[in-house]
């Protein structure tokens, strides 16, 4: 007898063939998130979930008794209720390394838009503003040959590292849980503690995952310590940093600037602060969007959560669900 598995978000055809070939299966096809009280119905009778993003809380999972496994189309999994699923037993699995070079690219991206002012003048020249002698005042900052560091040396920030150094001649520090002697050597990075990252770093991209000792590590006394000059990039959780401290840190003319991908609060308000700052670029949490790179990461998920239910290991266990 297959397993009985509910998919919450739409995926490909390729990926639903595959999890009908192993799994009796019913699924979400809508445009938005599905409500959670069909969800609640749709998993009361099923073994495996796949989903991405929505909260997994303990009592959404008192509605499905005979849960084993949750697979998530994200490398994140700060939706998902630890606690709750290791009391019951369930496996939670995750996609990391899809995502890493997609992402990267990306962080660059803002790097250059904020430091070239790519998004403010592109409005300039389509309003018609553009016009002889404004020379310095279309003036931006280079990216090549400064310094950025990184805050959270994973995959991903392997990854900025490997472009800031070897496509723009940068100089490369970074902050980690614990110094990386190979990063270190392919890309010339250098271990620093955070206060003088953040002293020195022409560019800080702040790369870490969000758990309890993460959320608000970047505030006030943090953007103090910063350059002038200096552009702070976000493509983590938007909970990582103090968002009033960011605005203020703005405003005062504390930093440069800054390209965020994530929020507080998503989707970012209408009338929030940031989104009148012509310093800033604000992008809607598309580190990872690309068509290739969503469809590499459902097919993973989709392959994590069979293996679990077919009482293999998946290769992807998030870490504090390990035995």
């Amino acid at each position: 007898m297959k397993p009985k598995v509910f998919i919450a978000r739409p995926v490909p055809p390729e990926v639903e063939s595959y999890i009908a070939r192993h799994c009796q299966y019913k699924k979400w096809d809508g445009p938005e998130a599905m409500p959670y009280d069909q969800l609640v119905k749709e998993i009361a009778d099923v073994e495996g979930l796949l989903t991405s993003g929505g909260k997994l809380s303990a009592e959404l999972l008192d509605h499905a008794p005979k849960l084993k496994a949750v697979s998530t189309m994200s490398v994140g999994y700060d939706n998902f209720d630890l606690e709750a699923m290791k009391e019951r037993g369930i496996i939670g699995t995750n996609t990391p390394g899809v995502l890493d070079d997609t992402v990267a690219d990306l962080i660059l991206a803002l790097m250059l838009g904020v430091a070239r002012r790519v998004s403010e003048l592109d409005a300039y020249v389509k309003q018609g503003s553009w016009k002889r002698g404004d020379n310095e005042a279309l003036f931006g900052l280079d990216v090549h040959h400064k310094t950025v560091g990184i805050i959270g040396m994973g995959r991903i920030g392997e990854a900025v590292a490997q472009r800031a150094r070897f496509g723009f001649g940068m100089d490369v520090l970074y902050h980690n849980r614990h110094p990386k002697p190979e990063t270190e050597r392919k890309f010339g990075a250098a271990y620093a503690e955070m206060k003088d990252l953040l002293r020195h770093s022409d560019f800080v991209v702040l790369m870490t995952p969000l758990t309890p000792q993460t959320r608000g590590l970047i505030g006030r006394s943090e953007f103090a310590l910063m350059k002038p000059s200096s552009i702070f990039i976000n493509a983590s959780r938007g909970q990582t940093v103090d968002e009033e401290a960011l605005i203020e840190a703005l405003r005062e003319g504390r930093i440069h600037g800054a390209g965020l991908d994530v929020f507080e609060r998503e989707p970012i308000q209408p009338d929030h602060p940031l989104l009148s700052m012509h310093n800033v670029v604000l992008l809607p949490h598309i580190g990872s969007a690309t068509k290739q790179t969503r469809d590499e990461m459902a097919m993973l998920a989709a392959e994590n959560l069979v293996a679990a239910l077919q009482g293999q290991t998946p290769p992807n266990i998030v870490p504090e669900l390990r035995d």
